[in-house]
Formats: C-alpha cells, sequence, structure tokens
C-alpha cells in the first residue's frame, strides 16, 4: 500500500495531542542517508521529541544539539573491547561524545547505549567478556564527569537473552549460556539505578514459525488468549516483555526500570513484511500508548522506541531481506503508511521529508535490443549483489515482476547506488538509460537522492557477509 502524500489531506499534530513515551530509532546505514538537518525537521515536524542513535556522529549530534529531544546515543559493539580495557580509553570517550555536547544550547543526552544486542546468539559469545567491562568504565567516566545525575547508561539486549521453557511469561529466566553475566549486569543496573533496555519484535515470530498464530503478533485485542497465573495475554509484545519482568524477579529484582529500545514492522522483504500490516501494528501500539497502559504484570505507561525512522537499505540481510525496510519513511523520507502518532487511530499520513534533492529522473533498465536473458545471470548477481534487491522477495512488492523486469529492477537499483554513474548502466550492452519511470504498479524503481553526507558512505567491502542467495534464489529461477 503505497501512500500517496498529494492525494491525502495532512492532519497537524499538536504537541500537546502526542503521545508521551515513546521515540524514534534513528540509523544510518544507508548508501545515501538524508542529511541529518532534514531528519530533525522531520522529527519537529511529527512532534517527535525522543530520538534513539546507534552512534554518536558529530553531524547528527551537532543538529540534535538545541532542539530539546531526549536523546539515547550509541556506542557501537566494535568499541567494547577497547572501552573495557583500558579506563582511558571510556573517558575519552565520553569526554569526545558526551561532555562537549552538554551545554546550554546542546544535545540532551538522557541514556547512553553501550553496545547493541552484544549476546545475540549469532555472535557466538564474540562481546561476552567485553560487555560488561565497558559498560563499567562508561558508567564510571559519565559520574566522574558529573553526568550521572541527568543521564543513565545501559545495554540494548535482545529479548533473546531470555526465554521460557513452556513459553508462560511466568517461567521467563535468562538463557543459560548468558545467565551469569547477564545477572552480574542486572545487579550492577539495580545498584547504580540504571534502565534495562530490551529490544521486541513480535514480526520475529511469525517470520520465525509459520505455525505462529499471526493475530497474537499485534496489539487489537483480537489475538487468542493466553493465560498464566491469573493474567491473560492476547499479544506476543506483552507475554515477552513479562516474560523479561519474571526473569528479573527470578534474580531478585523487582522495580526494574525496562525501556523497549527497540520494537516496530517491517514493510517488504517478506510476505508478512507490508505497509498494511506495519499500520496495523503502529496503531495497535499507538493506541496503547495513549492510554498509558502497560502489560499484565508491570501496568504503568511503557517507554518506547520505535524502529525505525528510516530505511536503511546498506543493512546486512543475514537476519532476513526484511531488515532494509524497518523505516516508517522510505529512504528519501516519504511515509509509507498512515500513523496517527497521537494514538487516537485517525487516518493521517506522517509529515514527509522537506528540502529532499534528488538525482536526474533517470532510470536503468533492460536494453531489450541487445539483451540475452540466457547470458545476463551474472550481471544480475553483480547489480543485486552491490545494490539491494529485497523487495523482490516472494510476497514483498516487487515479487511478481517479468523476467525482464527483474533483470531492469536489480540493473537500475545498482544505477542509482552507484550515483546514476553512466558506466553503471552498462552491463556489457544489456542496459540502458530512459527517461521513462521504469516502476511497476506498486513496485518502485526509485530514483536516488543526493547524499547527506559522503562521511556516512559504507564502503561495499561489507557486501561480502551478505548472504544474496536469499535475494537470488526465486530470481535465477524464472531466468
Amino acid at each position: 500500500m503505497l501512500v500517496n502524500v498529494g492525494t491525502v489531506i495532512m492532519t497537524v499534530l499538536t504537541l500537546a495531542s502526542l503521545v508521551g513515551g515513546f521515540g524514534v530509532n534513528w540509523g544510518n546505514i544507508a548508501s545515501h542517508p538524508l542529511n541529518p538537518n532534514i531528519v530533525v525537521q522531520m522529527l519537529k515536524d511529527n512532534k517527535i521529541n525522543k530520538v534513539k542513535l546507534f552512534d554518536a556522529d558529530s553531524w547528527t549530534m551537532n543538529a540534535l544539539a538545541g532542539t530539546g529531544m531526549e536523546v539515547m546515543v550509541g556506542i557501537p559493539n566494535n568499541l567494547l573491547e577497547s572501552l573495557a580495557d583500558d579506563y582511558d580509553n571510556a573517558k575519552d570517550w565520553v569526554k569526545e561524545n558526551v561532555t562537549q555536547y552538554i551545554r546550554k544550547g546542546g544535545v540532551d543526552i538522557k541514556y547512553v547505549a553501550v553496545g547493541n544486542e552484544p549476546f545475540l546468539s549469532a555472535y557466538n559469545g564474540s562481546f561476552l567478556k567485553t560487555t560488561f567491562p565497558a559498560l563499567k568504565n562508561i558508567h564510571k567516566a559519565l559520574k566522574e564527569a558529573g553526568h550521572t545525575n541527568i543521564m543513565k547508561a545501559t545495554i540494548p539486549q535482545n529479548a533473546e537473552v531470555y526465554q521460557s521453557a513452556n513459553d508462560k511469561p511466568s517461567e521467563g529466566d535468562f538463557r543459560k549460556d548468558v545467565k551469569q553475566t547477564m545477572l552480574d549486569i542486572v545487579n550492577f543496573f539495580h545498584e547504580n539505578d540504571l534502565p534495562f533496555t530490551v529490544n521486541i519484535y513480535p514480526f520475529l515470530s511469525l517470520y520465525l514459525n509459520e505455525h505462529f498464530p499471526v493475530e497474537f503478533a499485534f496489539l487489537d485485542g483480537d489475538g487468542q488468549t493466553m493465560t498464566d497465573k491469573g493474567k491473560n495475554y492476547d499479544n506476543v509484545f506483552d507475554a515477552n516483555y513479562d516474560t523479561l519482568v519474571y526473569a528479573l524477579k527470578k534474580a531478585g529484582i523487582h522495580d526494574m526500570k525496562i525501556i523497549v529500545g527497540e520494537v516496530g514492522w517491517p514493510t517488504d522483504g517478506h510476505k508478512y513484511a507490508s505497509p498494511k500490516l506495519a499500520e496495523k501494528f503502529y496503531a495497535g501500539l499507538m493506541k496503547r500508548l495513549a492510554k498509558d497502559g502497560g502489560t499484565p504484570t508491570r501496568p504503568e505507561r511503557l517507554e518506547v522506541y520505535l524502529f525505525g525512522f528510516l530505511d536503511e537499505d546498506m543493512k546486512s540481510i543475514l537476519p532476513g531481506p526484511f531488515e532494509r525496510h524497518w523505516g516508517i519513511f522510505r529512504y528519501d523520507g516519504t511515509p509509507k503508511f498512515m500513523l496517527d502518532f497521537t494514538g487516537q487511530g485517525r487516518q493521517m499520513v506522517p509529515v514527509a521529508a522537506k528540502g529532499v534533492q534528488y538525482l536526474e529522473k533517470q532510470w536503468c533498465v533492460v536494453n531489450k535490443d541487445t539483451v540475452n536473458l540466457d547470458e545476463v545471470g551474472p550481471d544480475l548477481d553483480y547489480a543485486c549483489y552491490h545494490g539491494d534487491c529485497t523487495a523482490m522477495e516472494a510476497g514483498s512488492t516487487c515479487s511478481k515482476l517479468t523476467k525482464v523486469q527483474n533483470i531492469s529492477y536489480a540493473f537500475n537499483m545498482y544505477f542509482q547506488i552507484q550515483d546514476q554513474d553512466v558506466r553503471a548502466c552498462d552491463f556489457k550492452g544489456a542496459a540502458m538509460i530512459t527517461k521513462v519511470n521504469a516502476s511497476v504498479g506498486s513496485c518502485l524503481f526509485p530514483v536516488q537522492i543526493v547524499s547527506g553526507s559522503d562521511d556516512f558512505r559504507i564502503n561495499f567491502v561489507f557486501g561480502r557477509f551478505v548472504v544474496f542467495g536469499l535475494v537470488l534464489l526465486g530470481l535465477l529461477t524464472v531466468i
């Protein structure tokens, strides 16, 4: 479902009516990230006053200065070892990425996120020995600098760090292989009044289990009810959240603040990743937040960060092709679906980005006069390897293209990511540049934007980590 902002009447949000308790994640793993000043204006226009970052990029931080927005600034996992090994490194990081912004007209930093989901089982324990020491050093450095009265350190964990043997929240406990470390961390949190941050993704329940009841993934009350200890659960978000609550109780901690660092729904890359279902998910979530409602075990207001604000076309697709489509907004800051940030369920389109500059309106497509479909396979592989073909996955917005359209889509994605360099639309004569919009129905053949900053560019060497068998499996069978 594509939102045509030109035919929908915008409703202006008022700060007084905005739902409390939520912010958004702002990631920048994109080939052409929006100018941070444009993104900050988007946040303002949508009356969003809380944002979570995954690093402390100076341009982003300076764009946020003076806005009054609450910020959670992030420390990437690749810095954990150096911060754990040497306290001076932690002091330097705090000085450069926190202290310099704590001034009149500066950045309202409320949290420092030490790492991001460092205990994912997919990491095979790579950060198990460095995360907690890094946290302690950052907390000590923040305290020494006099910042702990206004901000807290935390560790965003994936919900994978806890589990339940029978899927009932009351049986929640920390995963065996990380349990002792998690107990050490939560006790340190408790002693220093630090919050527990967890990322919860109901979508993944559907993605990982084909037998999962679909309605149980949403928060609109239509899910089948599960009863546990006299409490009723009609959605997996509540059940997951309370599983953590019980895991903390087993650790002897009953009142720790919990922040949901990431929660959202993707719009492409899988049959359940669509704008329609994303709209349904967010509508239920925002209504819940508007009522200041919590979970059966923790009924007080939730504090959550929606994931994410913008699509990121350079994210690794190892978890799944949908990884590049979590944004409420597309790569260029245009909204994908209706979303009422007031939680009143009104048919509203979020305010789009302003002042976005696009490259020339031209597309790279198959040259039908010269192409031999039997020989194009390697070129298609190359284009998808260095571009983004995740929207062509089965059940996605571009999954029903013809053979020629499939190839054209891949060629155009590569062409756009390469800043429309004419050499990127050759493929041994199989491609040509056209001024005719190549989009097919709801399948958008994008025209790329002028990049916000070359500093944000992602080296294409990252591609060796991408498993493009996920992307190409269906495509190669039809060529």
